[in-house]
């Protein structure tokens, strides 16, 4: 990838630049069967989509803090880039009372009404799924997403040394967030070409870089498990088989 890139959504332009057809996120949840492959292409588009609706309908601003309460899930992926294609501060797991807009899984939305700001919440149903009932105070975001635009500009630039993501009680900068991925996919062998299976959780930079960010460094792509546990080690090995992994320096998460 390009060693000047300075931001996560210069990661994502600089993949979609050399190779959009290849695929970057894998997803299976192994509580439900679900597998979802997204190329380039399509995950720079679900990005821009989002990062439309972002600081169009939900009025977000650079350096306005947004909670994500969401699992290691591909729809998370694709709001992480979102954040950072507007500036807007990615907090994982972060308080919504402390938040100016929160994005909520089905499992968090008592918890995501203590924001004061926009919400919206996310079904996290197999193919992106609508709620059969939306919940009460929250946008659909399976209903807001798809009208959006398919092509994303910022209204200002994105400043790479202003704060980007908070995780696990470290805040980082855009520029931050770069440089650790491509360090990280150095120490974990990765480059293009490579396949990640990495099942731990969103909660920690480890997992963060290692379900996303690296992968993305690097020109590479990840297989993002949910539910790993649950999946044998004969169904592991016949997984990592089938979907040519190259790498498993990640420990298995529940």
């Amino acid at each position: 990838m390009n060693a000047t890139d300075r931001t996560p959504a210069d990661l994502l332009r600089s993949a979609l630049a050399a190779d959009p057809a290849r695929p970057l996120v894998t997803f299976y949840d192994d509580a439900t069967g679900e597998r979802v492959e997204l190329s380039v292409a399509t995950f720079a588009n679900w990005v821009a989509k989002t990062a439309n609706l972002l600081q169009g309908d939900l009025a977000a601003a650079p350096g306005d803090r947004l909670a994500l309460l969401l699992p290691a899930h591909w729809q998370t992926a694709v709001w992480l880039l979102a954040c950072s294609s507007a500036g807007v501060v990615a907090d994982v797991g972060g308080d919504p009372a402390d938040a100016d807009l929160v994005v909520s899984g089905p499992d968090t939305l008592e918890e995501a009404r203590a924001c004061g700001g926009e919400r919206v919440a996310l079904a996290l149903r197999p193919l992106g799924g609508r709620f059969p009932q939306p919940p009460a105070g929250f946008a659909d975001y399976a209903v807001e997403v798809p009208g959006q635009g398919d092509r994303f500009a910022p209204y200002a630039p994105v400043d790479p040394d202003g704060p980007a993501l908070r995780v696990d009680g470290t805040e980082l900068t855009a520029a931050e967030v770069a440089d650790r991925a491509r360090a990280d996919a150095k120490a974990l062998g990765i480059g293009p070409g490579a396949r990640l299976l990495s099942g731990l959780a969103y909660d920690t930079w480890e997992g963060l870089s290692s379900g996303l960010f690296a992968p993305l460094a690097s020109g590479g792509s990840v297989v993002l498990c949910r539910h790993l546990g649950r999946l044998s080690e004969a169904g592991l090995a016949q997984r990592a088989e089938s979907e040519r992994v190259t790498n498993t320096a990640v420990r298995q998460a529940p």
